[in-house]
């Protein structure tokens, strides 16, 4: 017999692993969206007006923590930043998934 994984236990495994619960965005988290954005529009090609950070999650890693997190672009669309942010560094983008909506869990996803 095979059992097939939903969302929600992928969402549980995901936590299972580390990760927070999402969270509502802080200052914290929009300045480093801020700082990311140029990068972000030279990755996607994409020209945000909008550009705020509206859910998170982290995960503590050696060196630092991963972050995913939710931010909004514009009418309905949303876009999903995974980062690695070094204690004594610069934060990293390791991927973008564009097209995303308010509904949309934030789940780790491959870099």
């Amino acid at each position: 017999m095979t059992s097939q994984l939903t969302s929600t236990d992928l969402v549980t495994m995901a936590g299972a692993e580390g990760w927070s619960d999402t969270m509502d965005a802080n200052q914290e988290i929009q300045t480093i969206c801020d700082q990311e954005k140029p990068q972000v529009q030279t990755m996607t090609g994409a020209n945000y007006v909008d550009f705020k950070a509206v859910k998170y999650r982290n995960k503590s890693v050696r060196g630092g923590q991963n972050l995913i997190i939710k931010v909004f672009v514009g009418e309905d669309d949303y876009i999903h930043l995974s980062l690695y942010e070094p204690f004594d560094g610069k934060v990293q983008i390791r991927g973008v998934k564009q097209k995303r909506t308010k509904e949309d869990e934030l789940t780790p996803f491959p870099n």
